[in-house]
Formats: structure tokens, sequence, C-alpha cells
């Protein structure tokens, strides 16, 4: 799989399964793997300020936010079955969050104030936000701390992924979209990130990264380093965005049975 997986966009590759059969997989597929029929995708974008993508059992494992592309191979009923083109992950979309096409975006938004969440992508129709909320695509920020010092207090919560609520890759990964980096959803990808430091060298702006051996959409434990005895993180442990010392939560993660941290500079 992993010569496919090369030769396709980000994240899971399209395939609905009935037991060991390949029943559809999307067209980019074709000639790469026995599948029973072919689609190609459909982009669609949400037309929400939010929208969770669910897995087949219905728990949260991701969102979308206002103006990203979800390309949908299979629509049941109310829901639609894609992939998030912005970070990868594949699941089911309620069709009302959704809107037809992939408009180009010329902007972000910047705030974590604003009506629309940060990094929602928009075009030329400011939607009712204000100027100031708003950065023109390519005009990024530099520190990833500092992004993510103005989630401070924003509530914790597993999938969410916004300037509203988060988990703690999720807040990773906004820091990092702001910052016009790669932002992978996952903690263990954002482990491939950058390159690897020693907890000696750690500084500012370090990615922090504890992996856990559990099978699942969880894969680990993410964090950026404030300094080189503190953290910023989004945790269930204190119910939200907040700074805590690193030697703290390396004793507490250690006891949850997650492994050493893996230190990161991007």
């Amino acid at each position: 799989m992993t010569d496919v997986l090369a030769l396709l966009p980000p994240g899971a590759p399209l395939i609905l399964r009935d037991g060991d059969r390949v029943v559809l997989a999307e067209q980019a597929l074709e000639g790469l793997m026995r599948a029973e029929a072919y689609r190609r995708t459909d982009p669609f974008h949400c037309r929400l300020p939010l929208a969770d993508i669910v897995a087949d059992d219905g728990q949260r494992i991701d969102q979308l936010l206002f103006g990203e592309v979800f390309d949908v191979l299979e629509r049941r009923e109310d829901r639609a079955w894609g992939r998030a083109r912005r970070d990868g992950v594949v699941g089911w979309v309620s069709l009302d969050a959704l809107a037809p096409g992939a408009p180009l975006a010329s902007r972000r938004v910047a705030s974590v104030s604003a009506k629309l969440p940060l990094n929602a992508l928009i075009g030329e129709d400011a939607h009712g936000l204000a100027e100031t909320d708003l950065e023109m695509i390519g005009a990024f920020e530099r520190d990833l701390v500092a992004v993510a010092e103005r989630l401070l207090g924003r509530p914790h919560s597993l999938g969410a992924r916004s300037s509203i609520e988060t988990d703690c890759s999720g807040l990773v990964q906004q820091a990092l979209l702001a910052c016009g980096l790669p932002g992978p959803r996952r903690a263990a990808d954002q482990a491939e990130l950058g390159r690897a430091v020693s907890r000696n060298d750690a500084q500012r702006g370090d990615l922090v990264i504890w992996l856990s051996s559990a099978e699942g959409d969880w894969t680990g434990h993410s964090a950026l380093m404030i300094d080189a005895e503190r953290i910023i993180h989004s945790t269930g442990a204190c119910g939200g965005v907040v700074i805590e010392a690193l030697a703290e939560v390396e004793a507490r993660l250690a006891a949850d049975g997650l492994a050493s941290a893996i230190f990161r500079r991007v």
C-alpha cells in the first residue's frame, strides 16, 4: 500500500469495503489496486463555521473549517463520505454542512475572536468579517507559540481543531497552519515533521509529542515548547488550553502509558 499512497493526495485512500472485498475506490486507485468499481471524487466545501467529521461509529475524529474542501466519494441519505483535503482525514460529514465546488481562497481568518474560526478560508466575499480579521493567503505568522497563546483557556474537546475548542493535536495543527507550515492532524504524523532535537536543546516553538501504542484515531499527545521548562497544550486533564511545566506533564503521561517525549523543530 505504500507505493499507492505515494501517488495519492495526503491522507488515507478512499476505499469502501464489504468484508475483504473492495466494492468502491476512488478513481486515482484504478490500475493500482483491485476494486469492483472506481469513481471520481466530487469537491465540496464547508459552508458552516465548523462541521464535524465522524467515523463509521459516529465518533468525531476531525472537523472542517469554513471554506475547507472535502472530496466526496459516496453519499448515503444525509451524509457524505470522503476526505478532508487540508489534512487528509477520511470520514462522514453532514451534507447540510457542505456546498458544491472548491472555491479558491484568497484570504484566511487570522483572528481568534472573529465569527469564523482561525484559519477558515475566505474568497472575495468577506462574509461579514472585518478586514482586520483577515490576512491574505501567503501572509503567515512566524511564532507558533504566539498563535497558541491566543487560545489559552479555550475548552478541550476530543476531535475538535479550531479556535473555539480543540484537542491537543488540533491546537498544534492550527498554530502550524497559521504559520504557513504543514499541519497534519494526528500526533504520530506531527512527530515526523521537521528534524529531531534533544530534550536539552529544545527551545520555544519546538513540537513535543508523546506517542501512544494504542490503535485507533488518537495516536498520542502533542504540545509546543514555550521555553526550556514549560509547554502549552490542550489537555482534558485541565479542561482546555493551558501552560504547564514539562516535567509535570511528562510524569502524568508516563503514568498513562505513553512513550517518552519526542522533540521536533519545524
